[in-house]
């Protein structure tokens, strides 16, 4: 006889995701996700590919170990070809966190602000003119944004930091099966260079959420009318903003209770930070840390059908870089 445990989880998935799409259904009914609050202006913008070009020798990620968050950061992006490969002088970074959570930085919802910070620095460091952290929180903006670590510690490396209103949305032609066109956070279509940064973390939706669910942090509107083909409007989303380069944070992993969160038990240490330009083999490794097989999460077996990158890449045996003290 079954001992109830399949049918637990099924139950206690489908009160997470309940919370999820409860979250998203009010944050649109007062306005915080509707176009209602923060108009997009009616021109339609394509968004700009930036990714780089593949340089012969160095590998698609790399993973650090080791050491201070700092260190590991740096080491992870050495790895792939250190961050003139990336930012250039005299270009406008967007640095693309998980900001979306009323929670603080052990409780593992949100991007750490250290890995945040190391990443504008390193940005700083290759004579970016500017950089630019961003996000549209589900939860109050503000409250998220000083909560989370990420506005204090991004200000003080120097970047300045973009929430909602801010700035406001553009209309743009996403041109994906879900997400035609779209209202998407100003910043991000002014950018020249796109890094995104995002946690490790479970998911009642999706099972995972790691690079390419963080992009609909880059999303006005009501998200939540997404979450009923929600793989697929995530891989609109990977193939219309390709980042120059993905850091992964898996400094501390939601293993449970995911993407909000709350409970510190559900987190675990694991003092790894994943640098590349392949979304989908990084999504991959942050799957496998999870327990879970990357070719059973619906994105990612689409987004590798719809070109964005490769699951093999990310579960492949992966030579690690300690990071020193």
């Amino acid at each position: 006889m079954s001992d109830g445990r399949p049918r637990r989880e099924f139950l206690r998935r489908l009160g997470q995701a309940g919370i999820v799409v409860g979250a998203a259904g009010a944050a649109a009914a007062f306005g915080l996700l509707s176009p209602g609050r923060w108009r997009a202006p009616k021109v339609a913008k394509a968004p700009r590919d930036l990714r780089v070009p593949d340089v012969p020798g160095k590998p698609p990620l790399a993973v650090a170990r080791g050491g201070s968050i700092a260190g590991a950061v740096r080491a992870a992006v050495d790895g792939v070809g250190g961050i003139t490969r990336f930012v250039r002088p005299g270009e406008t970074v967007l640095i693309k966190p998980n900001m979306a959570w009323d929670r603080t930085p052990e409780q593992g919802a949100n991007t750490h602000p250290e890995v945040v910070a190391e990443v504008v620095r390193l940005c700083l460091e290759a004579r970016a003119a500017r950089v630019v952290v961003a996000d549209v929180p589900v939860h109050d903006a503000a409250r998220v944004a000083e909560r989370s670590g990420i506005a204090a510690a991004a200000r003080r490396a120097g970047a300045d930091v973009e929430i909602p209103p801010g700035p406001g949305f553009v209309l743009a032609a996403v041109g994906g099966v879900v997400l035609d066109t779209w209202e998407v956070f100003a910043p991000v279509l002014a950018a020249d260079r796109l890094i995104n940064l995002p946690v490790v973390k479970d998911h009642a939706l999706t099972r995972l959420t790691c690079g390419l669910k963080n992009g609909y942090g880059l999303l006005g509107g009501t998200r939540a009318r997404l979450h009923q083909q929600i793989s697929a409007s995530i891989v609109d989303l990977a193939l219309a903003f390709r980042p120059t380069l993905t850091v992964v944070d898996a400094t501390r992993v939601m293993y449970r209770g995911g993407p909000t969160g709350g409970r510190l038990d559900d987190v675990r240490a694991v003092g790894a930070i994943a640098a590349g330009t392949d979304p989908v083999a990084l999504d991959a490794w942050g799957a496998v840390l999870l327990g879970l097989d990357p070719r059973e999460i619906p994105h990612l077996a689409q987004a590798e059908a719809r070109g964005v990158g490769s699951i093999s890449t990310g579960t492949l045996p992966l030579k690690e870089i300690h990071a020193g003290a």
